[in-house]
Parts: C-alpha cells; structure tokens; sequence
C-alpha cells in the first residue's frame, strides 16, 4: 500500500515492476490510501484490525510512533535486510531500540535555494557563515537584485529559516532533541534554537526581500529564484522538480546551500528524511516481502527509481548515484552527506511541533514581532500539544 500522489506512485510503480522482473516467481499487488489525516487512519485502523497489506509506505521519523511499531510491524534490527541503508538514516526508523524501515525515496534538503547565475554575474562564493551570508545579499541588493524570497501568503514557508536552522542547532546543543521532547529546554533559553528567529529578523531590517512578499505565493517566489530576479530563497528542495516542464533551466540554475551558522569548521544542512517500507507483522509472506525491501534499497532499486522519477535530492542507500544529469541541488545536497554534514529536521527526532510557528514567524519576518518574544511565544505553543500528546515533563 502507498501513496497517491503522482511521485509517490511513480516511484511505487518503479519499484514494483523492476522487482518482478527480476524475481519471476513473485507478485506484487499495488493499491493506493488517501493522503493526508485520511490516509494515516486507513493505515492505523488497518494495523489496528490486521489487515493491513504485506508492505506499506509511511512517514519515518517521529509519526511513527503512532504506529505503534513494536506491535504492529516487522522488526529489521540486524536484518540483512539494512545492509545498504545509510547508518545516518537508521535513527529515523527506529523507536525503542529497534530498526523498522527502509528509505523509499530521495532526501530532501531545507535550506537556501539559490540562483547560481546571479552568483555568477556578481561574482559571490556560496557562504560558509551567517556573517559571509549577510555579506552576499549586500552585495545582490546593491546590484538592483532582490537578495531574499519572502511568500508569506503561503503562511507555512515562513517556518523554513527556523526548521533548517536545525542543523545549527543540534550542533551546538547536541542533546536538544531529547531535552526539548522531555520538557527540559525551550527555544527561547537556548541562544542556538533562538538563531532561525533571530534569521527571520536579520533579513526583514535589512529589507532585504521582495516588494509584496507579505501577499506572495510559494508558486511567486519559485518564479522569481529560477527567473534570476530574487537570489535567495528558504525554501525545500523537494519542491523544485515540478518546475522542470515550465523552467527546464531549474535543473542548472538554482544550487542549495545549509542555512549558514556561526562556525566554518560546523558548516552542514538540515534535512528531510525520505519516507520508509514497512512490512506488518501480520504478514503471510515475510521472506518475499524483505526480499522485496532489500531490492528497495539497493543501487538496483534506486536506479529503477531514477529511470521514472528525477531525483531532487540523494538517495539514502550505500552505492547509490546520482545521474550525471541530476538536478544541481541533488549534487549540492550529495556533497554534504558525503561530508557526513546533515542533521534530520526537528520533526524526525521529536514529535512535538506546536501549530501556531508559521503565524510566529510571519510575524518576525514582518517586522512585527521581536525574535526572542517569538520565541517564547512558541514555547507557549508548544506546550499544549506536548501536554496532548501525554508526554513526560510537561
């Protein structure tokens, strides 16, 4: 069971029929749940009730604990099956000790999309620091460029500069993730969780962004970055390969780059981790279903992949290519796993994401709101649903 949106299902698809090919004595039946809320209840009453398909495609990270794992699904810990998965992507499947998934798909990068021409033209290095950062959209204002992409019509766009900065984050704070779950740090005492606040700050008293960036769309300011007429962009970049039918030159001209820090030596980006193959426990064919999970994730299975979906980002699975006609941002993203540069967005190590951020930080990045104020505005927000959720220490 998996997905149904059309990258989903392509992806889906691809696998399934190379893995037929090339084992002729087993079947697989694709079917496809509803996104959304929707389709995670599908998924959990059918858990609930055993009835679930022998396979299925979900979130990894914190949403998985809803599935309760240790129940409900197969457990891979040792398996031969993870012999090619990337160990940095294991801690996402896994709740309780014990390792649950493998990657579906391609990483997806938050960060700053950027327009490579732009750089080119004015000359600029993409920056190891917030400082080196700061620098460039000087020098890109002072061109009559726009230095930064606001949006803020899309509310949730305005959240990018806070959730990529956590990379910074858990690199000053190692312990965060865990300390923030249990109740025991806020984002508003801890100075590395204020930064993405304080970003969202920096770039509204420079005026560094777009005229109307209050009313503008994600589809807008995507326009503006791939057109050369703004340079920066927070923004995912999973979020580009669709532009590719309308602005082929998205695959060459638009690179990525982490949210810079304040350390050169502690240069990385934040990223989403790829959703993950499950097998239910309830499953009547275990030793054809991790056949078919190890296929999924091996150069095999992501070749397949590849062939029917252009990738945005690199693939979680040791071997693994990126094609020589890959999107730049895929190839920029690669050079930092290969440094062993990345960090999971909050959201994959803690299950806690208040509702309100994407009105707090429209707020800062208006101008309206002071950074630590936000802060301490989402601590309060945080709290309600950390309570929800019944979890301890709150």
């Amino acid at each position: 069971m998996t997905g149904s949106d059309q990258s989903t299902v392509d992806t889906s698809k691809a696998l399934a029929n190379a893995f037929m090919k090339a084992n002729p004595t087993i079947k697989i039946e694709v079917e496809h749940q509803p996104g959304g809320s929707e389709g995670d209840n599908v998924i959990k009453t059918r858990l609930a009730t055993g009835e679930m398909t022998d396979v299925f495609w979900y979130n990894s990270g914190s949403l998985l604990q809803a599935l309760n794992p240790a129940q409900t699904l197969v457990d891979l810990t040792g398996d031969p099956v993870l012999a090619n998965v990337q160990e940095d992507y294991l801690p996402v499947v896994t709740q309780g000790g014990k390792v649950f998934g493998v990657p579906a798909t391609t990483l997806t990068g938050g960060g700053i999309l950027y327009n490579r021409k732009v750089y080119d033209k004015l000359g600029l290095q993409v920056p190891k620091t917030w400082a080196e950062f700061m620098a460039n959209n000087d020098k890109i204002k002072a061109a009559g460029i726009t230095p930064m992409i606001g949006t803020f019509k899309d509310t949730w766009t305005s959240q990018i500069f806070v959730l990529a900065d956590y990379y910074n984050v858990q690199s000053a704070a190692p312990t965060f993730a865990q300390d923030y779950t249990a109740g025991k740090v806020k984002y508003a005492s801890t100075p590395a969780a204020l930064g993405g606040f304080q970003h969202l700050a920096d770039v509204h008293a420079k005026d560094y962004l777009n005229k109307g960036y209050g009313s503008a769309t994600l589809d807008q300011g995507l326009k503006l970055l791939v057109e050369g007429k703004g340079a920066h962009y927070a923004m995912l970049s999973g979020l580009l390969p669709p532009l590719l039918a309308t602005y082929p030159q998205t695959a060459t001209d638009v690179g990525f780059f982490g949210v810079p820090g304040t350390d050169v030596a502690k240069n990385g980006a934040t990223v989403w981790e790829p959703a993950a193959i499950y097998i239910a426990k309830t499953t009547e064919h275990l030793d054809a279903a991790k056949k078919f999970l190890a296929f999924v994730a091996s150069p095999a299975g992501t070749e397949a992949v590849t062939a029917a979906v252009p990738p945005s980002g690199p693939y979680r699975v040791k071997g693994s290519k990126l094609p020589e006609d890959a999107l730049q941002v895929a190839k920029d993203l690669q050079i930092y796993i290969d440094n062993k540069a990345t960090a999971p967005a909050l959201e994959f190590l803690s299950p806690i994401k208040g509702p309100s951020l994407e009105q707090i930080t429209v707020a800062v990045g208006s101008g309206l709101t002071p950074p630590a104020e936000a802060a301490a505005q989402y601590d309060q927000d945080v709290e309600k649903q950390a309570k929800q959720l019944g979890l301890a220490g709150w």
